[in-house]
């Protein structure tokens, strides 16, 4: 694709990043194929490569209009694309480079500024999202229908193992996990002590900053990125042997701190160090000997929910569907498993009609073969699934536990 970008873009680092991505796309269209909301709503311009000229648009000084922000904001950033794209197409950094220089050219309504604005304050505060979770599963009963279907039951976690081994794993908590599925690290833990190995978690590491960053606060999410870094050095330099990932969100978010601090002089070595030592648990039980996680039967039919951040961004799907099935469990055919559930972080809540469609397509995806439950790897989705699941909704490692 021949780009021509303005001068205020073209001069930036970001800008001339843009302009690589879009000079990688050939037009051929095989993304909309796999794009849930194209597939949704049948308009170009709600799929990647109708995106990309809209972005394109804008990056070379073009007129952009409010219209062409929707439908931006529509998309998921699911990166199904990427994965089917033949070129290599870095849609979703093209994505967040664009949605966050269109923030700063094009200022939102103010009631959109604010929504946004409260998110990025709320969710990645672990104490606040927490007391307001906490309120939230006590009021429960009396919430209209739409409001207390969004709020999870109340769940305790176990413990943690009290031995220690050789073999030191670090696990974050994040800032939604900890109070919405408490038990999600507890279960890992137990079952990485069942293999000789420590997780551990480091108190002072945060939320990934995946939720600013989706926002297009990208300086506050750097500066999560930097703390959790720090949080986390003490036990690399100590002999970690990798940052194992319970949430692909986070893990999607943590994946990409090497790219996203590399002109950080004080960081970027540290950064791309962590990010080389990320992986999603599954992906990392799969190199271990499963020989002692064998299950006793009993779980029943287990739908595999795959996450958009695992397969797509971390390219580590079907490592879940492995592991379950080397340890035992019985597993339910599915169908679409490229298809976003409509999760995809503040997605829905800021786009809730779209989102439940995605939701409804999902469930029936998942359900065609009558499971008993259906297990998923990310916290985001395990909350938007058990809204509206006719099962129960849990993390996998949980079952594996």
């Amino acid at each position: 694709m021949q780009t021509n970008l303005v001068q205020q873009f073209a001069n930036t680092a970001e800008g001339q990043e843009a302009e690589s991505i879009l000079r990688a796309c050939v037009h051929c269209g095989f993304c909309t194929a796999t794009c849930p909301t194209y597939q949704e709503l049948n308009n170009e311009r709600d799929g990647p490569r109708g995106r990309i000229y809209l972005m394109k648009m804008f990056l070379e000084g073009e007129e952009v209009t409010e219209k062409s922000r929707q439908h931006l904001d529509r998309c998921l950033t699911c990166r199904s694309c990427e994965t089917t794209c033949p070129s290599g197409v870095k849609y979703g950094r093209l994505v967040d480079i664009s949605r966050g220089l269109m923030e700063q050219e094009m200022p939102r309504p103010a009631r959109e500024r604010w929504i946004r604005w409260a998110l990025g304050r709320f969710i990645p505060n672990r104490k606040l999202f927490g007391l307001f979770l906490g309120l939230g599963q006590f009021f429960k009963p009396v919430l209209p229908g739409v409001l207390g279907a969004k709020v999870p039951p109340k769940k305790k976690a176990s413990p943690w193992p009290t031995s220690s081994h050789e073999r030191i794993v670090i696990a974050l908590a994040g800032c939604a996990q900890p109070a919405a599925t408490p038990n999600t690290n507890a279960a890992a833990a137990r079952v990485m002590d069942k293999l000789g190995i420590t997780m551990v978690e480091a108190p002072q590491a945060g939320c990934c900053g995946a939720v600013n960053h989706h926002l297009s606060e990208h300086q506050i999410a750097l500066d999560a990125m930097r703390r959790n870094i720090d949080a986390w050095w003490p036990a690399i330099e100590a002999g970690a042997e990798a940052i194992v990932m319970t949430a692909s969100g986070c893990g999607a978010m943590v994946q990409d701190y090497g790219h996203l601090l590399k002109d950080d002089p004080v960081y970027a070595q540290k950064a791309q160090k962590v990010s080389e030592l990320c992986t999603d648990i599954g992906a990392f039980l799969l190199k271990q000997d499963l020989d002692k996680l064998k299950v006793a039967s009993g779980s029943g039919k287990v739908a595999v929910h795959c996450p958009c951040t695992l397969q797509h961004a971390m390219k580590q799907g079907g490592a879940v569907d492995q592991v379950l099935a080397k340890a035992g469990i019985e597993l339910a055919e599915t169908k679409d498993r490229h298809l976003c559930c409509g999760s995809a972080g503040t997605y829905s809540i800021l786009q809730p009609e779209l989102s439940q469609r995605l939701l409804k397509n999902k469930l029936e995806a998942l359900t065609i073969d009558k499971p008993d439950r259906i297990v998923t790897a990310n916290i985001g989705c395990q909350m938007h699934l058990e809204t509206k699941a006719p099962v129960p909704v849990q993390h996998w490692i949980e079952l594996l536990d």
